[in-house]
């Protein structure tokens, strides 16, 4: 999944809730057939909002596991290169930290 795809899984995410409080409200202020009507389909946006949180979960757990067997399977087909790259980031850090003192 890309950033682009995040950030619209994200924003249709927000957008679906918002929507389910604006009809909440309405339910409240509304009596009768109109009011379960309106928590009816408020309810069925949460859940829509649910599924595409718990879909871009799973993506993104998958990815995660991708990256790590990837990771893993470099640092064993290259352990010295490994070791070398994580010192050269370990003084950039180094550096960085003793310069904001």
């Amino acid at each position: 999944m890309t950033k682009s795809s995040y950030r619209t899984v994200r924003n249709d995410m927000k957008t679906l809730v918002k929507d389910a409080q604006e009809l909440f409200r309405e339910a409240a202020a509304s009596t009768g057939d109109k009011a379960e009507d309106l928590r009816s389909r408020g309810l069925s946006m949460l859940e829509a909002a649910v599924d595409a949180a718990q879909n871009a979960q799973a993506v993104a757990i998958e990815k995660g596991k991708e990256v790590a067997k990837r990771t893993d399977d470099y640092v064993h087909d290259n352990p010295w290169r490994a070791v070398a790259i994580s010192a050269g980031i370990g003084l950039l850090v180094g550096l960085v930290i003793g310069r904001s003192k």
